[in-house]
């Protein structure tokens, strides 16, 4: 069955590859002026290095585009869904069958997280720009809560599980539709996926194929249809990705000497500053 998730993802890695550099192409006379290739392509490769070692790209990288004024919060979601999509494919090739797991577990949480994104990303493409704000502010502070609850170790849980029996796997079924649908808003499912894994008593390495399986399945789908609406920014998107996939490379090799617990201190300052100032938008109705 892991042979045939390979093939799967292959399979998706190159019919992503063609929707998103077609749609690149017809409008390469209509790219956004306010992107600059330089800034995002630098954000797509630091986000991307850290998110290979669990931390989550959709959060900071929301911080460092709004910081940066890379993009408009309307399009903010389906410019993250769509950015990610290719470096997010290379991580599952990288993690799965190298990190140990029940393969009906892992393809069952798969294809959860699947179907959530693709009935979340035809909602989310469609609400106005003070929804995606609040919605993006909201996520911004669940992710902040998931980081710091880990890091307080107020999550409990975890063993030494690489699988589950019919009633967790329907919680983590459950668990996985709901997190596919939130990513679609700007939530990444890194680290919630790797508090559900715990809760429900599985091996921690396990989290890494569950969490990039879950994301390199939901993204393509999710992502076309952001890419068939052109709710993305072309520029920043294709800027931010091209590079990422370097970074995925790289963070594979170092990914084991690295002193994280300080960066994610940091980073969950940045996000809770970013969740504040989105929220303050939607609620004044400003742009920041």
């Amino acid at each position: 069955m892991i042979t045939a998730i390979w093939i799967a993802l292959g399979l998706l890695t190159l019919w992503f590859g063609f929707v998103l550099f077609r749609d690149f192409y017809r409008h390469r006379d209509q790219l956004e002026s306010g992107s600059s290739w330089l800034k995002t392509s630098v954000i797509g490769f630091i986000v991307n290095f850290f998110d290979v070692l669990g931390i989550g790209a959709f959060a900071p990288q929301t911080a460092l585009l709004k910081f940066t004024r890379q993009t408009e919060d309307k399009v903010m979601p389906g410019t993250l869904n769509v950015a990610n999509t290719l470096p997010v494919l290379l991580q599952a090739f990288l993690f799965i069958g190298i990190v140990e797991v029940e393969s009906t577990t892992l393809l069952a949480m798969i294809l959860a997280a699947m179907a959530g994104a693709v009935l979340g990303a035809g909602i989310i493409s469609r609400w106005t720009e003070r929804k995606i704000r609040l919605t993006m502010g909201l996520a911004l502070m669940v992710t902040a809560g998931f980081m710091l609850a880990g890091q307080l170790n107020w999550i409990t849980g975890g063993g030494v599980a690489t699988g589950l029996s019919t009633g967790k796997l329907a919680v983590a079924m459950t668990g996985n539709f709901i997190l596919g649908a939130l990513m679609t808003a700007g939530i990444g499912l890194y680290a919630p996926c790797m508090a559900l894994v715990y809760a429900l008593g599985m091996s921690p390495l396990v989290a890494f194929p569950i969490m990039m399986g879950s994301c390199a399945f939901l993204m393509p789908p999710a992502s076309a249809r952001f890419i068939k609406a052109g709710a993305y920014n072309r520029k920043a998107a294709m800027g931010m990705a091209i590079p990422a996939i370097g970074a995925v490379l790289l963070a594979a090799l170092v990914v084991k000497s690295l002193p994280l617990d300080a960066l994610r201190w940091v980073v969950m300052a940045v996000i809770l500053y970013t969740a504040v100032v989105m929220l303050r938008a939607a609620w004044k109705g400003s742009s920041y």
